[in-house]
């Protein structure tokens, strides 16, 4: 059936490629509100489904790209083992080939790595119609390793994701929660802080109020690094990560702009107006603010950073911070070299590719 599935892809695209006519991809169209408005018929990979390959002792698992995470994480759940860069689904339909796509990692990134260190490798097809493959299924075959980087995060435009192979890690054997009232300066000073140091850290988040962080790992090392922070234990913790993972929260439930701010884990509270929630050690900032687009720009800049209006905005603008020309025209070749005729996920990340 997926044979069937692939190969009918396949024919869409090199008719699309013929005609140089757009497609845009859909899977389970739960990340449809990220980014801008891809132009073109729609190319449903949903149906590609299923599990290709899953060696538990070798922590690899090969799966095509319309497969439910909620599938596919229920299939780890059972040997112990998960996706450690903890993605959010943002809906029941999520796919793991629209996770990728999207790049998108959840609480733990910092700690254990973004969805884009644990891609081994990737089966595509190309703008051209091709089915080409990079990487591999098990982490010493990784040749093209950083082409199956490349295409995380992409949004499809360099490609239609068939299959991904990925690394998968073991359960933690135990988590605690901690919790200190502090301010957003001193909330910075201490993530930064606890990142210097050997503990098992696995996500923090401070939400204006207080700072939470999730210690992991072996019960005994757990506990010492408890000793050492210190703070209040927090109940419900597991639901507390996951509502704020899916963007569940409170803070998250609003109609205005949402943006995505990175900046160095240092930097200091950002001169912006507005209501923010820290995430990453200080190097993921959600900023909800009506600010003039530029003003926000160029504040995250100068701090080394870049802002990406994630929710609510005007989807046919700049979305992504604009690249330099120098940057920009790595970029358009990058997608002529993927996708000569621009047929993939046309304008989805920039106006002109």
């Amino acid at each position: 059936m997926n044979n069937d599935i692939s190969a009918t892809l396949l024919e869409q695209v090199r008719r699309a490629n013929a005609q140089k006519t757009p497609l845009a991809i859909v899977g389970g169209n739960s990340k449809s509100f990220y980014g801008r408005s891809a132009l073109g018929e729609s190319l449903l990979v949903g149906p590609h489904q299923g599990i290709v390959d899953y060696q538990p002792k070798e922590l690899v698992v090969t799966v095509r790209a319309g497969t439910p995470l909620r599938i596919l994480e229920s299939v780890l759940a059972e040997q112990g083992q998960i996706l450690a860069f903890e993605p959010p689904h943002f809906g029941s339909k999520a796919t793991i080939g629209g996770t990728i796509a999207c790049g998108f990692s959840g609480p733990r990134r910092p700690y254990a790595g973004s969805a884009r260190d644990f891609v081994l490798g990737v089966r595509l097809i190309s703008g051209s119609g091709e089915i080409v493959k990079f990487g591999g299924a098990v982490m010493k075959n990784v040749a093209g390793y950083d082409v199956s980087r490349l295409v995380t995060g992409a949004l499809g435009t360099l490609g239609v994701i068939l299959d991904i192979s990925l690394k998968v890690l073991p359960r933690p054997v135990y988590t605690v929660t901690l919790a200190f009232e502090v301010g957003m300066l001193q909330a910075l000073e201490k993530m930064n802080q606890w990142a210097r140091q050997p503990l098992p850290l696995g996500a923090t988040c401070y939400d204006n109020k207080q700072l939470f962080v999730r210690l992991e790992g072996t019960t005994s090392g757990v506990k010492a690094a408890q000793k050492v922070l210190g703070g209040e234990g927090v109940g419900g913790a597991t639901e507390f990560w996951q509502t704020l993972k899916e963007q569940q929260t409170s803070y998250f439930i609003t109609n205005e702009l949402l943006w995505r701010i990175s900046v160095p884990p240092a930097t200091p509270p950002l001169a912006l107006p507005g209501r923010s929630l820290i995430e990453w050690g200080g190097a993921q900032r959600w900023l909800i603010s009506d600010a003039p687009t530029p003003m926000i720009r160029a504040v995250v800049n100068d701090c080394g950073g870049h802002a990406t209006l994630f929710r609510y905005g005007n989807r046919d603008g700049d979305v992504f911070t604009p690249l330099s020309p120098m940057l920009a025209q790595l970029h358009y070749k990058l997608k002529q070299s993927f996708d000569p005729n621009g047929v993939l996920n046309v304008g989805r990340m920039y106006s002109h590719w």
